[in-house]
């Protein structure tokens, strides 16, 4: 005990008797030997005190940015629960606005003016000589014009070699000079129904106009384009406005993994089911697509390959086209994660009406991918079926040599149509009211 506190005494006295400078070095050293043990992974640089340092990334939006949309719960929610085969919806004006299109014209008349294979700024040049107003190109316009002007405002003949020339003007009434432009923008003041927005943003879609800027509270869609544009999107929004259709499909995508080394058997689903669940088979380059009842649906189906396999849902969602045209569903949009499915997308063309007697919903479903369509049906189907795409590889999305998932695995499809009829405004009708007992056989058998 007494050599204990001789040898105390003694480390406390050398520690008393340390300099300032001496402690310094110590604390330097302690932390020297500290920093000298270092966790690396992967390249980042850890420990308790410092930062991580990641490699440099290229500034690229992030994956959940990209994915935002304030639409994507209307799209990809279906309640399977209160779903209607047929709906009613009041007819409303949808109305089209080019903007910015600049100050009013001059006041002036114009009378016997003719131009032949000239340019549209050639034209207008002509046209304004003797004037104080000018002409600027702000786009290159290539297009030749020729026409006459008998008599008329100086507003209507720029406006007649504009459209010619399918092109675009904007005046600037202070420095008195009309802009060229070969696109344009414009504002669609839509209706306020949900379903009917979804079927012009889906038209627009199928008619490759991507770069769409909704207001969903106000309820206006803005665009860029081109002539084409403009006219394609002018054509769908009479389309839409003449239409007393329109077609909507629900889906559940699927993926299933068998579980033994034997492929889904699919011929079981007639005893499960009865034949008379079972309406059409209809083959394609690549699986096959069965037209069935409505007691085949996205709870039963489940319940049939949860015998034979595990199975794991993809993607949820909904689309709708007016009557006659076409659009798309993207997987990736709406699916749960990112997997080898996610750029698959469906596309759909449909027309309600008589088929050789029948009141049928004639579709056609194309399965494409980036590398190209995939396969495609032609079905037709009576209000109330549902649709089953069965055989649909998994393997087709594989793109290396090898991997760990089961030659038997496959993509599964369920596509429940329905009808949206649009009746006159003065209709006593709510919006989206599902159509049920004897109103929903009278509209069947009409």
């Amino acid at each position: 005990m007494k050599k204990f506190l001789i040898g105390f005494c003694a480390m406390f006295l050398c520690v008393a008797c340390q300099t300032p400078e001496e402690m310094d070095r110590q604390r330097q050293m302690e932390e020297m030997q500290y920093y000298d043990t270092v966790q690396v992974i992967e390249d980042v640089v850890i420990d308790e005190k410092s930062v991580p340092i990641f490699p440099k990334k290229a500034a690229l939006t992030t994956d959940t940015a990209q994915r935002f949309s304030v639409e994507l719960p209307m799209r990809c929610t279906v309640d399977w629960n209160n779903q209607s085969v047929v709906s009613v919806v009041p007819e409303e004006k949808i109305e089209i606005v080019r903007l910015g299109v600049g100050d009013a014209l001059p006041d002036l008349a114009v009378e016997n003016f003719h131009f032949k294979d000239v340019s549209v700024a050639s034209a207008l040049n002509k046209l304004l000589d003797g004037t104080d107003v000018s002409v600027v190109m702000d786009e290159q316009i290539v297009e030749k014009v020729s026409g006459d002007v008998a008599s008329g405002t100086l507003s209507d003949a720029v406006d007649l070699i504009a459209r010619i020339g399918r092109a675009y003007y904007s005046y600037d009434a202070v420095n008195a000079e009309i802009h060229l432009q070969h696109r344009a923008k414009w504002m669609i003041k839509m209706p306020r129904d949900e379903a009917i927005i979804m079927a012009l943003v889906d038209a627009m879609h199928g008619a490759d106009v991507r770069n769409l800027l909704i207001n969903w509270q106000d309820k206006t869609l803005v665009f860029e384009g081109d002539a084409q544009t403009e006219r394609e999107v002018s054509r769908i929004i009479a389309d839409i406005s003449s239409k007393k259709y329109m077609i909507a499909w629900d889906m559940d995508v699927y993926r299933v993994y068998p579980k033994t080394d034997n492929p889904i058997i699919w011929m079981n689903l007639l005893p499960a089911f009865g034949k008379n669940n079972i309406k059409m088979s209809i083959p394609g380059v690549v699986g096959r697509a069965l037209v069935v009842g409505p007691e085949i649906n996205t709870k039963t189906l489940q319940e049939f390959l949860a015998m034979q396999s595990n199975v794991v849902l993809i993607s949820q969602g909904t689309f709708s086209i007016p009557n006659g045209w076409q659009s798309r569903f993207d997987i990736g949009q709406c699916s749960k994660e990112d997997r080898l499915e996610t750029d698959l997308i469906i596309g759909a063309t449909g027309k309600y009406g008589d088929y050789g007697g029948y009141q049928k919903i004639d579709a056609k479903i194309v399965l494409t991918t980036q590398y190209g369509e995939l396969t495609s049906f032609n079905i037709p189907s009576s209000v109330g079926d549902n649709y089953v795409i069965v055989g649909i590889p998994t393997h087709s999305f594989v793109t290396t040599p090898e991997t760990l998932i089961s030659p038997f695995a496959e993509l599964v499809v369920f596509m429940s149509p329905r009808i949206v009829s649009i009746v006159d405004a003065d209709s006593n009708v709510q919006s989206g009211a599902p159509l049920m007992g004897d109103a929903l056989r009278d509209f069947l058998k009409s």
